[in-house]
């Protein structure tokens, strides 16, 4: 499977060239609320990230009535209402999400959302979305994968809760009608303890696939995804909250609107550390490589006519003057054209 390295969402570019692609998740933390939702809009455009992203669905179209809550939401919400009443409460019409996107646009940051069922998804075409989010609990949806795939927008595909083999069945479907893909691996708890992250599997996600890679996180505060950035994510995403004290399953897994803006300027001083790959000099490191380097001289006082050796040159540092010990080889059994006292630097004609 062979999928495009550089693909363009809402303007950006993500490919293992560029910065790393910040996606503020806010999820369901709106609470039902379209002041809450601008209000996470806000902060999302405060701290600088490139895009956010909210959750789409018609809950009958997702879930049966009589379905549990999952064990971290009964943790978080009210353990006598059913997950189906949950979430009829944190819904979004079309209606809503277009005016989300309008204000995404006037704050300049760019408009998501994850669609969890075929109508909305259809629905949401109408709204002409840079890109798709598959959520974790559709990775082995493959009629609907094949679906999100076939509208041919760029796709990001979270990878909680599934076995290789599965990922790769998705990627299959996936392949076929849409090489516009971010693998992103993923632990779906809210939140999940450290030695849960499993970081490694992007190097299993690497050696496997040849495709744009990421990381969806759930750990705790600031988290893992800084240290998925080396590894090769191109993409992250965390959750966030105005106030981790709210009602709703996911903002106590959630960063502050403080932790927020330090989770940013780690992500972009990471990318920062990174650099080009490519081995050479830095700019500042030129006129310290004149000063620190070592450059061959006599080390003893040297005949016009007597030939260079072991014996009588040596490396010492001259301030960039003279010919680097790199080339000693080179310089070894050359006859000097000249007398040179000790200490003085080697010159060829």
């Amino acid at each position: 499977m062979k999928f495009n390295k550089k693909i363009y969402v809402g303007g950006k570019v993500i490919s293992e060239e560029s910065p790393t692609f910040i996606i503020a998740e806010a999820g369901v933390n709106h609470g039902g609320s379209m002041k809450v939702a601008k209000a996470l809009i806000d902060l999302a455009a405060k701290a600088n990230v490139d895009a956010i992203k909210f959750q789409t669905f018609k809950t009958e179209n997702l879930i049966l009535e009589d379905t549990r809550k999952a064990p971290y939401q009964e943790k978080t919400t009210n353990k006598d209402e059913s997950q189906y009443d949950m979430l009829k409460k944190l819904e979004l019409t079309l209606e809503q999400n277009l005016e989300l996107k309008e204000y995404c646009l006037k704050q300049e940051v760019i408009f998501l959302t994850t669609p969890f069922d075929e109508e909305s998804l259809d629905s949401l075409e109408t709204l002409d979305l840079p890109a798709y989010k598959i959520s974790s609990t559709d990775v082995t949806n493959l009629p609907f994968l094949k679906k999100i795939a076939k509208k041919g927008k760029p796709i990001f595909l979270s990878t909680g809760m599934s076995y290789f083999s599965e990922v790769k069945a998705a990627l299959k479907v996936l392949e076929k009608y849409n090489k516009n893909v971010v693998l992103m691996q993923c632990t779906a708890n809210y939140p999940i303890e450290d030695n849960e992250v499993n970081l490694l599997v992007i190097d299993t996600f690497k050696d496997s696939f040849d495709l744009l890679l990421g990381y969806s996180d759930h750990s705790k505060g600031i988290g893992a995804a800084p240290f998925s950035i080396p590894m090769g994510s191109k993409v992250v995403e965390k959750h966030f909250t105005l106030s981790q004290n709210s009602e709703g399953p996911d903002h106590a897994a959630s960063l502050s609107p403080e932790e927020l803006m330090d989770f940013v300027s780690i992500v972009r001083k990471v990318d920062t550390f990174m650099g080009s790959g490519v081995k050479e000099p830095t700019s500042s490191e030129r006129s310290t490589r004149k000063a620190l380097q070592k450059y061959l001289v006599s080390s003893q006082d040297i005949k016009k006519g007597e030939r260079f050796s072991e014996e009588n040159t040596t490396a010492k540092r001259t301030g960039g003057r003279g010919i680097s010990p790199i080339n000693f080889n080179k310089i070894v059994g050359k006859v000097a054209c000249r007398n040179y006292r000790k200490n003085e630097v080697i010159e060829i004609d």
